[in-house]
């Protein structure tokens, strides 16, 4: 029987609250409309709120009570992970009511909305930048409030997303075997981001990267791309000495200095036969010319004949007389 009656009776709260709520969202009374919503702010039924904070703004608009609305319309919607809004309705009352004693607060309520709305590290981080921007600036205008002891805090967090983006962005280009990309891509991590705490895992893919590079390179480039490799593992050993990612560096400086070695051998046999190639290729050269030269004196002999002995023939008939004249005998 007590749980009977104990169930009527959250039925009977249920209906009433329900009751209230629909009524209010019928009225045209500004004060019932207000009431309803700050109770149902107060109970944490940050829906039910919102959708009477709503009906409110133009009813409130000029009263002492448009501040409040605005206000706990952006808590609402804070509380009910509409960061977006949120963000926009306390930046809106920072602006909208700057004599308020709560002015403060709500920029930083408004920076904190853009931070929880930054998305995971692998979407868009415009919105992570957007946070940024907005966590600065609280910063800037508020430099001696005690809100901002945990801004700086926030803004590292964010600004290892970033990171952190970058960094799986360049890292990418490794998995897929394009080491000249990732070469590029992590180094401008380091140049984006010089405080960055990757550097460690940056400068373990970079000289990986340059390694690959190095011993899957063409020929023109070898040299080059083996001394930079080398370079960049003697980097690691000063920058970073008795870690992990020198460890690396150091076992891929010997695998480095023996394609060196073997390179030179490479090269030294490259250039030999290049340069017997060369020779070969001179005679062949030589060869063709030569024979070219004689078959023009050849020709020129021939020609030459062609026209002495037309010239011959040009002379005789100039010098041959004409026949003498025949008569024809009458019969």
């Amino acid at each position: 029987m007590k749980k009977y009656i104990l169930g009527l009776f959250a039925v009977a709260v249920v209906a009433s609250c329900v009751s209230q709520q629909e009524k209010a969202m019928k009225s045209a009374d500004k004060n019932f409309i207000l009431k309803v919503a700050n109770e149902n702010f107060a109970k944490k039924k940050w829906k039910n709120a919102l959708a009477l904070y709503d009906r409110l703004p133009n009813l409130v608009a000029g009263t002492d009570d448009a501040p409040n609305v605005v206000f706990n319309s952006a808590y609402a919607n804070y509380y009910d992970k509409n960061y977006k809004l949120a963000g926009h309705q306390f930046k809106n009352f920072a602006i909208s009511f700057p004599q308020d004693n709560r002015k403060e607060e709500a920029a930083y309520m408004s920076a904190l909305c853009y931070y929880e709305g930054s998305m995971d590290y692998n979407l868009d981080q415009s919105s992570t930048e957007l946070a940024i921007n907005e966590l600065q600036d609280f910063l800037n205008n508020y430099p001696n409030s005690e809100r901002s002891k945990n801004i700086n805090t926030l803004i590292e967090e964010l600004s290892y997303k970033l990171e952190f983006k970058a960094y799986e962005n360049a890292r990418q280009y490794f998995s897929m075997g394009d080491y000249k990309a990732a070469n590029v891509a992590l180094e401008n991590v380091l140049e984006d981001f010089p405080s960055t705490k990757l550097r460690p895992k940056i400068y373990d893919y970079i000289v990986k990267s340059r390694y690959e590079l190095a011993t899957k390179s063409v020929y023109d480039l070898k040299d080059e791309r083996i001394e930079s490799a080398l370079a960049f593992t003697r980097q690691i050993e000063k920058e970073m000495p008795n870690t992990d990612v020198t460890k690396t560096a150091l076992d891929l400086r010997q695998k480095l200095e023996k394609e060196k070695k073997d390179f030179v051998i490479v090269k030294k046999n490259t250039e030999a036969r290049l340069a017997a190639l060369t020779e070969r290729q001179k005679k062949i050269e030589a060869q063709n010319a030569s024979k070219v030269k004689k078959d023009q004196q050849m020709k020129d002999q021939v020609d030459a004949e062609k026209k002495a002995m037309q010239i011959q023939r040009d002379s005789a008939a100039i010098n041959t007389p004409p026949p003498a004249a025949t008569f024809k005998i009458q019969r």
